[in-house]
């Protein structure tokens, strides 16, 4: 039976230590930001030019949640700019300025992407609201965007494919090649000292 020191000094399982490493570091800054933020989207990425010229499509945000509607400011071109579920279809996420806050019973707020003409036709409520924009990283959501089309989703396979291959593929060739080199080596020794 192998030795853990052994096992250890494997090549392959110290890729995988690597890997689970990566994947392990990853997760835990995921959950930090969400513990942080305190929301399931703190990093979420503009997908649409209806909020230019303040976001961009491509622009990564950095979203705050644990809020409510009367913790924003609700105002044109400088109220809080948020990320809500779409009231109409909640699987969406929309990023839109807060213009309006009525107060009246249930609190809402009215929105309007900055680039639109016109309101939003719908109200945000409470369980409506992910956050507030408190930070804005331009280019870089473009890689999320470009992952999520075809072109990118087979640009990732890809890049698999070859790394699986550079990783496992190419060290069994060069041990392969090893012994030949051995004793070629060998005969041009006995050559020499003929």
């Amino acid at each position: 039976m192998p030795k853990l020191k052994d096992i250890l000094k494997n090549e392959y399982v110290k890729s995988l230590i690597f890997l689970a490493i990566i994947l392990g570091s990853v997760g835990a800054f995921w959950l930090g930001l969400r513990i942080y933020l305190q929301t399931d989207y703190p990093l979420f990425v503009v997908a649409s030019g209806s909020m230019e010229t303040t976001l961009y499509r491509g622009d990564l945000i950095v979203v705050q949640g644990g809020l409510n509607t009367s913790d924003i400011v609700a105002a044109y071109e400088t109220g809080d700019i948020i990320v809500f579920h779409r009231p109409d279809s909640p699987e969406e996420l929309i990023v839109h300025r807060a213009v309006e806050k009525y107060q009246n019973g249930d609190a809402y707020l009215k929105t309007k992407g900055d680039n639109n003409p016109g309101r939003d036709p719908w109200d945000v409520y409470d369980n409506d609201l992910v956050g507030k924009v408190v930070w804005i990283i331009p280019y870089l959501g473009y890689i999320p965007l470009f992952v999520h089309t075809p072109a990118g989703t087979a640009t990732i396979v890809i890049l698999i494919i070859i790394l699986i291959i550079l990783e496992f593929a190419l060290p069994l060739t060069k041990e392969k090649k090893k012994p030949e080199q051995l004793t070629e080596e060998a005969g041009d020794s006995n050559v020499n000292s003929s």
